[in-house]
């Protein structure tokens, strides 16, 4: 299982916070993670339709889209930050 953690605009639309996820093997970077999620509903594709823009943190350390996930304890999903 992995802990998913959403954030700001993403948690909104996909309504939820967190949740705890079993991830197909297939599953193996970031950006297959996003790709992955827009299969599960409505919520999650709107929330993920620009996936380029999706910043992702693995164990609470921001990753590129091509990061692998393996072993991962914490994925969390936000969307671009703004502000000084």
């Amino acid at each position: 299982m992995t802990r998913l953690v959403y954030f700001a605009w993403v948690r909104e639309r996909i309504g939820k916070g967190e949740e705890d996820i079993d991830l197909p093997a297939s599953v193996t970077t970031g950006g297959e993670l996003l790709r992955y999620l827009k299969t599960l509903g409505e919520g999650y594709a709107h929330a993920l339709e620009h996936d380029k823009v999706i910043r992702i943190a693995i164990n609470q350390e921001h990753v590129e889209h091509d990061e692998p996930i393996a072993g991962a304890r914490e994925i969390a999903l936000f969307p671009p930050m703004t502000g000084g």
